[in-house]
């Protein structure tokens, strides 16, 4: 879901990926005025920055994934490229410092 800003005649004026001061409401990504939106305001073409948009909850949904078949024993944290394990690490660090007031589930469903 991404969250809206309208101005006073109820033109989308920006796009949020979690609510911010005047941009409370929701709209799913593929929203028709969403598209429009994006259309008139962004020279990429609107899909790609729908893709863009989206990539941190899918972010998100693949680091619990990752979590869940690690605690079923479906995979071992060991297997992944070194790399990876670094990289999830790092985030699982930076999200424990945050404190889950700041988890995005809400912007994932």
């Amino acid at each position: 879901m991404l969250y809206i800003e309208r101005d006073d005649a109820g033109n989308i004026i920006s796009l949020h990926n979690k609510p911010e001061p005047g941009a409370d409401e929701q709209k799913p990504i593929m929203d028709e005025e969403i598209l429009e939106f994006l259309n008139e305001h962004v020279d990429t073409d609107p899909r790609v920055q729908l893709l863009s948009l989206s990539d941190i909850g899918i972010i998100r949904i693949l680091e619990d994934l990752i979590s869940l078949l690690i605690r079923k024993n479906i995979i071992l944290f060991t297997e992944l490229p070194e790399e990876a394990q670094e990289k999830i690490r790092n985030r699982k660090r930076l999200r424990e410092k945050i404190g889950p007031e700041h988890l995005m589930v809400d912007d994932i469903l």
